[in-house]
């Protein structure tokens, strides 16, 4: 039980693949962060707990101020109220983006695009951006589009999906590249999850 607690306080809730990323050293302590649609933080922790520099954009307001409760020594001016396709950012401002479970909720392949192009934005050439989204990968023939986009999906969701060719074309038009192998973990046959670990160029 003890070893348990040690390493929840270590890692809290944080995304298991983000894991694999902080222990193959991807994120230095020097590098500027940015965890874009932070939500209440929980992909912030081990972060925090190592006095990195990470910073935080969500639209909710109350995601925010519950970060600024449990992480009170957080400074204000590293969090953010704000869409992710509009971010108070400089270009060329951080050294790594995170966006885990974010895009599957854009409305349109436009709005995505643009959130996309946001974060790239504002990473430095040579940053890498992770990210968590559902996607098609694996059930193709197992979901309905229902939108621009956006599919109803076997677990009875709606979200908007992943497709290998829009992940080439936003790829190429974005300059990145593949820094780790597309995964994508399929859930008994009604989600599927990609995970991306990308290059700007």
């Amino acid at each position: 039980m003890k070893k348990n607690s040690s390493i929840q306080e270590l890692l809290g809730q944080t995304d298991i693949y983000l894991i694999d990323q902080i222990m193959k050293g991807r994120y230095d302590f020097d590098h500027k962060i940015l965890d874009a649609g932070c939500g209440t933080g929980r992909n912030m922790h081990w972060f925090l707990l190592n006095n990195m520099d990470i910073h935080g954009v969500d639209l909710n307001e109350g995601a925010i101020n519950s970060i600024k409760i449990k992480y009170p020594h957080f400074l204000d001016n590293h969090l953010h109220i704000a869409a992710v396709e509009k971010m108070p950012f400089h270009d060329h401002h951080f050294d790594h983006v995170i966006s885990s479970a974010v895009l599957h909720f854009a409305n349109s392949t436009l709005q995505f695009q643009h959130m996309l192009a946001e974060m790239v934005r504002v990473l430095k050439n040579g940053g890498t951006v992770f990210i968590r989204m559902t996607s098609n990968i694996g059930i193709e023939d197992k979901v309905a589009l229902i939108a621009d986009g956006v599919y109803q999906i076997p677990d009875g969701t709606k979200r908007f999906l992943l497709t290998r060719s829009l992940l080439h074309d936003c790829m190429q038009q974005l300059h990145l590249s593949f820094i780790d192998p597309l995964k994508t973990v399929n859930v008994d046959d009604i989600r599927c999850m990609s995970t991306l670990v990308l290059q700007k160029h």
